[in-house]
Parts: C-alpha cells; sequence; structure tokens
C-alpha cells in the first residue's frame, strides 16, 4: 500500500488521471507532469484533490531524490530522460497495475491475459463466459479500464480478469496473477524495446512470481511461447489446433477433457478466434462453469470492435473494420480471414517495419489503399509485389476511394498494419472514422469530411 509518500507521475492520460485520484486519498503529495493540454474537467479534479500538475517538455527537470516513486504511464519508453534519471536516483518506477496490487484484498483471483495478438479477444470471452455464469467478475487493464479503478469496487472471493499489455508488463514487479495467458508470441513493438528478445523477455513477467499452485495457458504451436516458457514455475497447460494437448480441436470440434462445442455453433469464425476461445475455456472451465453456458456465450459473441469488426454491406460491398490491426502479424490474420476479392486499406504511424511478411497472404488483394506517414512505403511494396496501389492522404479518402474502386462481392478490409498515432489519438478513434466515413456513404453524403 503506497501511502504519506511523495509521488511524482509521468504522463496523464487516462492511467495517470486514475492512479493520481486514487493515491490522493491516501495522504501522498502528487505531481503530475504531461506534454501537452490534459482534459480541463480531470485537471480541475485533480488539482481540487491537492494534485500539482505541470505541462512540460523537460520533467526531469522537476524529477529530484525528494520523491518516492516514479509512476509511468505504459506508453512512454524506458530511455526517456526522466526514466533515466529516476534510475540515477535509485526511484522505483512502476505504473498504475502495479500500484492497483499493493491495494487489492489478498483473497481475489487474479486472470492475466498477454500475447503479440489476441489477447483482447480472449480477455473479453472470458469476461463474458464468468459473467454468465453469475460469478462476481470484473474486467480492466489495457481493454481500457485502469485496473486502479476497480480496487474499491473489489471484495474478498472477487475474480479479476485483465488484459495486460508488453507496455504494462515493462513497469510491473511484483504484482502477481494466479492465472496468466500467453496468446502467441511475434516480432511486434520492436520499435518500443529495441530487439525481439527484450520484447520476449517483458512477456514472460506475465508469469511473476508464479508457483506451481498458479496456472500458466501456453500456445502449444508457437514456438517461441513455448522456449520463453520452459523454466516458469507455473503449472502449464497447452492448447492446439493441431495437436490432442490440454485444449485441441479435433473432427470439427474444440475439446477440453471432452467435447465443449462444435466449430459451426461458434459465432465468430477464423482460427485466431478459436486459438482465443481455447484459452477462455481453459479459463473458465478452472471454475466449474459447465458447458452449457460456454455454447450460450460463444453462440452469441460478435467479436470485438475493431477486430475484424463486421461494419456494413452497402451495395454488395462488405466493410470490416480491423483498426486493431497495429502490425502485419494482425493483418495477415485479418487476411487469411476471408476468401472473397479485398479491397486492404492500410497505413499510419512509420516504425520503419517491414510490409514484406504480408507477402504469402496478399492472394485474395486486388488492390491496396495506402495512407498516412507509411504511404510511399507501402507503395514501394505493392510496387516490389506487382500488387496495385492507391496513395492517397488520409482515412477517410481512402475509404472513399475504395469503396469507388470497389465492386460487387468484393470485402473492403481498414487493417492498417501500423500504429495509429500519426493521424489519431489511438486505433479506437481510427476505427470510429473509418464506421463514419462508411455511414456517410451509405447515407450518400460522400466527400463530407
Amino acid at each position: 500500500m503506497i501511502q504519506n509518500k511523495n509521488i511524482f507521475v509521468l504522463g496523464m492520460a487516462r492511467s495517470g488521471y486514475e492512479v493520481a485520484k486514487f493515491l490522493s486519498k491516501y495522504n501522498n503529495h502528487i505531481l503530475i507532469t504531461d506534454i501537452k493540454e490534459q482534459d480541463e474537467k480531470h485537471v480541475k479534479e485533480l488539482k481540487s484533490l491537492g494534485v500539482e500538475y505541470t505541462i512540460t517538455n523537460n520533467p526531469e527537470e522537476l524529477l529530484n531524490n525528494s520523491f518516492d516513486y516514479v509512476i509511468k504511464n505504459p506508453g512512454i519508453r524506458k530511455d526517456h530522460k526522466c526514466i533515466l534519471k529516476a534510475k540515477e536516483l535509485n526511484i522505483p518506477v512502476i505504473n498504475e497495475v502495479e500500484v492497483a496490487g499493493t491495494f487489492f484484498p489478498k483473497d481475489i483471483t487474479i486472470i492475466g491475459i498477454t500475447g503479440s495478438n489476441g489477447k483482447t479477444t480472449t480477455t473479453t470471452i472470458i469476461y463474458e463466459i464468468l459473467k454468465e455464469a453469475k460469478l462476481p467478475i470484473f474486467l480492466g487493464g489495457n481493454i481500457g479500464f485502469p485496473v486502479i479503478t476497480l480496487v474499491d469496487k473489489v471484495k474478498n472471493n472477487d475474480i479479476l480478469v485483465l488484459e495486460i499489455s508488453d507496455h504494462q508488463l515493462v513497469d510491473m514487479y511484483n504484482f502477481k496473477t494466479n492465472i496468466s495467458v500467453l496468446t502467441n508470441l511475434s516480432e511486434v513493438h520492436l520499435d518500443f524495446h529495441d530487439n525481439y528478445e527484450t520484447y520476449k523477455n517483458i512477456k514472460k513477467k506475465i508469469f511473476n512470481n508464479h508457483t506451481s499452485n498458479d496456472l500458466a495457458i501456453i500456445n502449444f504451436d508457437n514456438k517461441d511461447s513455448l522456449d520463453l516458457t520452459k523454466n516458469i514455475k507455473s503449472t502449464k497447460k497447452y492448447f492446439s489446433k493441431t495437436e490432442k494437448k490440454d485444449c485441441y480441436i479435433k473432427d470439427g470440434s474444440i475439446y477440453y477433457k471432452e467435447k465443449i462445442i462444435d466449430l459451426k455453433d461458434i459465432r465468430v469464425k477464423g482460427i485466431h478466434n478459436y486459438e482465443n476461445i481455447m484459452c477462455a475455456i481453459m479459463v473458465c472451465k478452472q471454475f466449474n462453469v459447465s458447458n452449457e453456458i460456454i455454447k450460450k456465450v460463444l453462440n452469441n459473441f460478435k467479436g470485438v470492435e475493431h477486430r475484424i469488426e463486421y461494419v456494413t454491406n452497402i451495395n454488395g460491398r462488405e466493410f470490416y473494420n480491423d483498426s486493431k490491426a497495429t502490425n502485419t502479424e494482425s493483418t495477415i490474420i485479418a487476411l487469411n480471414s476471408f476468401n472473397s476479392p479485398t479491397i486492404l486499406i492500410m497505413g499510419g504511424l512509420d516504425r520503419g517495419h517491414s510490409f514484406e511478411p504480408l507477402n504469402n497472404s496478399m492472394s485474395n488483394v486486388k488492390k491496396v489503399i495506402c495512407y498516412g506517414e507509411t504511404k510511399e512505403r507501402i507503395q514501394d511494396w505493392c510496387n516490389n509485389i506487382n500488387l496495385d496501389c492507391i496513395v492517397v492522404d488520409d482515412l477517410h479518402q481512402a475509404t472513399i476511394k475504395a469503396y469507388e474502386v470497389s465492386e460487387n462481392d468484393d470485402t473492403i478490409l481498414l487493417s492498417p498494419a501500423c500504429a495509429s498515432w500519426d493521424q489519431f489519438k489511438c486505433f479506437e478513434n481510427r476505427g470510429e472514422k473509418f464506421k463514419e466515413t462508411i455511414n456517410s456513404l451509405k447515407e450518400g453524403r460522400y466527400y463530407e469530411n
């Protein structure tokens, strides 16, 4: 428990705001900094609670050895000047998840889900099944609900299901789950972590402080996941789409000790979704959830917003929003989900990553529409693989152009393979803009921006 301390919060956004508001109740002196103006209502509220708020491009100048902790926004790199100075001063650098862990009751069950892809869908399915089973369940983490907001709600014997990203795991040390899921590993976010080995070892922290009394759920088909978890102390269980492991697919059905559900009875389709569902089944069976409840939820689960989300049909064209695809691995998953002629909308923040991993998944793509910082590099890549490409400035124009060049029975897919931050605050805003433009198309307002 953190109380009577001097706290330096680096970066406001949602997590910084929530952790500052929470810790202000425990007689902590708190300074929160950001490089730009934040929500005026939030700033006013924090000031009323005695929190100091400063806008500065040089927060390291405000940091000194009088502070007991630096609480870092997950999006801030480990080589930020303020973080480097904190380490020189031997000030612990943590995040709001780590803070929350010091306040939770002892007798709760924490389920943590991480992985390069699939963690949001997996987290959501687990939550929906356990909620349907009438269990005392709370949802939080990288899925959009800061973990610190759950502290005042959670009681003994409650269950927390948390999506935990690599950006959060960087600054987590003592936080412990009872069940940890590693959906898969692939080379993503290397601009943030510098190299793949560092990224993998950060992901391994989802098993921090585990003993044999804790459960690890691991993708048997993913070699990097297997190698990374060889020496963890958890009790390990595996899922596989090809091998008969703890949870597996056979003859069109998912099995876990017994047949759980036929694939035809699952509303969302695609092998990536079946892998996510196997993870969810393995977790929920730890709470003795019946097959009937699992089937009911999976019969009705439509998928996660912004992740291969069906939007609408306009004049025979099917629109899908996969704005959450911020890397090539996610876009590969999306492309492999369709057999129809596809017009792919790509682009966004230029992290310098290669688009060549997409090459083997482009067979159904008839045209690429690209925009944003990466548009020239995407065009060069398309030229190299002899694929027609149209370059525009922004997502609105890209969506309009995709519709204009499409034909009946085409799929128009936004799966950017890039982060959103060149033109949008987050991938959610990007997905909303895509859907907003589609609505304007449907209503005949083609060129309103």
